[in-house]
């Protein structure tokens, strides 16, 4: 199945900071282009960390009030997380502010491979890196949702000729297929239960399906059938290796 990659929906033209870009450009960076976070990168364009909003809360949450009286003793931070909290709450640079190690994705994985990642590592975007690991964009969730805006006809279009047409290699009327919001309805009798399990899983892949409803038939449940027995019925390992 084809699938978008993450290079075809990211933002190329990326708002970044070096190690040493002052605190007051960093905000003016986020201020400006109305972004939440910028990645960090080094003299070679790879990425050293990300700074983000509230990494510049942190700063100003540690900022004394006018009228609170000066501090006389200070218990050391004893945790790992409030020591990062306290350095960046003295920060002066996006290398004293940002967070290390970061979450990045390759140009060439699929938006869903993004998505998980994004889901999993818990982060609203991810610099994107080239194969030699340098900055070439950013994708952010919006971005990965582009993916959805496909006309319904469109994306019936997409589903008959990937899913029909090449993954089964059946005819473009061998299935009905409909699509409504996004929705995509499968509707037919197939020979054997496999093929029509396969329909099924190979729509629910395509870019843009939000769900997929399964009223299709079949003819022979081959689901119990040793290799041998379906081999002889049309299938085998050569098919199953299609899928």
């Amino acid at each position: 199945m084809k699938q978008t990659k993450v290079g075809a929906v990211m933002t190329a033209d990326v708002v970044r900071a070096g190690y040493d870009t002052p605190f007051k450009e960093v905000a003016r960076l986020l201020a400006e282009h109305r972004i939440g976070g910028l990645p960090v990168v080094d003299e070679e364009a790879h990425v050293i960390g990300v700074v983000s909003e509230s990494d510049l809360m942190a700063h100003q949450a540690k900022a004394p009030l006018p009228y609170e009286p000066a501090r006389r003793f200070r218990f050391p931070s004893l945790t790992p997380t409030a020591r990062r909290y306290a350095a960046k709450a003295r920060a002066r640079t996006a290398g004293g502010l940002m967070t290390p190690s970061p979450v990045t994705v390759r140009a060439d994985e699929s938006v869903a491979e993004a998505a998980r990642t994004m889901v999993r590592r818990h982060v609203d975007r991810l610099p994107v890196l080239d194969e030699d690991d340098r900055l070439v964009g950013i994708v952010t969730r919006r971005d990965l949702l582009k993916v959805f805006l496909s006309t319904d006809e469109a994306l019936r279009e997409k589903v008959i000729r990937e899913v029909v047409e090449n993954g089964l290699w059946l005819s473009s009327r061998a299935v009905d297929v409909f699509v409504a919001e996004g929705v995509v309805t499968l509707r037919g009798r197939l020979e054997r239960r496999s093929e029509a399990e396969a329909a099924v899983s190979m729509a629910r892949k395509i870019d843009g399906v939000v769900a997929v409803v399964d009223q299709l038939g079949h003819r022979v449940d081959d689901s119990r059938l040793k290799p041998e027995s379906a081999a002889a019925h049309g299938g085998g390992e050569d098919w199953l290796r299609r899928l």
